[in-house]
């Protein structure tokens, strides 16, 4: 006998059965993410399936199914939708198991899986249109939004810093260059979340991509930035420029990019830190707000990244030493 755990899992269930009537003999949590999403492993006829609940009044499906879609014509890997009820936010996945990249990677796994990765992700960016796709931009507003997200979650709320006038101007200065740096990039499209656990592990076809919802059309080094330097695992500057060079060779291969190497490592670099510092506001968010606590754990190495990086620009180092001298100390005392 098959249970449901609460009312939309009951609900679910009764879509499952009554509306499409799927003879269910397994229904399980799969996973939840950092929104309101949930997801469930079905099993019909010896087939698993991936249900996503998303309570339509603080999720929307259609950005999934439209981002889904564009990303089936691109040719990469993205669950087919089977079945859609977007008046009750459900949908029903093809199943790409249960086993991330994250789960995979190791010193010796790292380079073959980045290339699948990377390759998928040139599939992307050569074969979305930016012209034709309607996604929305990442633009100068939404990049500081996202910035914003470190001093006002993290630097505030969580370590409870009260910055004086030139520390925000610092602040201020260094968001502006990151800023900058992101729209002088090339623009492609952007998943926005690449990174090891939203790339399933597959025998065929590796990765599964999931969680693309956000999708956006933004700068060329977001996806690879995320993926490289992921916030839940780390590798050396070495491993990191031995999967980056590959791929800029293949971008220029492309032409999609002109710069020379020493350009996109910049773009890359500044990408990142502006990728990292929205990422630890988002954590914190996480635990004040909504009271998961979890990814508090991924803030030193998140951080980390952002205090290593910014020692290597001369532009950053006003940063650099606030991020050393006054917020280390404070996320030290508050994780």
């Amino acid at each position: 006998m098959i249970t449901a755990s609460d009312a939309r899992a009951k609900a679910i269930l009764q879509w499952l059965t009554n509306d499409l009537n799927l003879n269910i003999t397994q229904f399980e949590t799969a996973s939840s993410d950092a929104s309101f999403r949930r997801y469930f492993r079905v099993q019909h006829q010896q087939q698993h399936y991936i249900v996503m609940d998303a309570p339509p009044d603080k999720e929307d499906t259609a950005p999934f199914i439209k981002v889904a879609q564009l990303f089936e014509q691109a040719q990469v890997n993205v669950p087919h939708i089977i079945h859609q009820n977007t008046q009750k936010g459900f949908l029903l996945l093809e199943d790409f198991g249960s086993h991330c990249l994250l789960d995979k990677l190791d010193k010796t796994t790292v380079e073959p899986l980045y290339k699948d990765a990377l390759d998928s992700l040139i599939t992307l960016q050569k074969n979305v249109d930016i012209t034709s796709c309607a996604l929305p931009h990442y633009d100068a507003q939404l990049l500081q939004t996202e910035l914003d997200l470190f001093s006002d979650w993290f630097l505030s709320q969580q370590c409870d810093l009260k910055l004086n006038a030139e520390q925000l101007a610092i602040i201020e200065a260094s968001n502006s260059l990151l800023i900058d740096s992101a729209l002088q990039q090339v623009q492609v499209c952007v998943h926005r979340d690449y990174h090891s656990r939203n790339l399933m592990h597959l025998s065929n076809d590796n990765p599964g991509i999931i969680d693309f919802q956000d999708a956006v059309i933004g700068p060329v080094t977001y996806d690879a930035v995320s993926l490289l330097r992921d916030c839940y695992i780390s590798w050396t500057d070495e491993q990191i420029e031995s999967c980056l060079k590959p791929y800029y060779q293949q971008l220029k291969q492309a032409n999609i990019v002109q710069c020379d190497f020493s350009q996109f490592k910049r773009d890359f670099d500044l990408m990142g830190i502006q990728r990292h510092l929205k990422a630890i506001g988002i954590f914190s968010r996480l635990n004040i707000r909504d009271g998961k606590n979890a990814y508090l754990g991924d803030i030193p190495r998140t951080l980390n990244y952002v205090i290593n990086i910014s020692q290597r620009y001369p532009e950053l180092q006003d940063f650099h030493s606030l991020l050393v001298q006054v917020v280390l100390p404070a996320s030290k005392r508050s994780l």
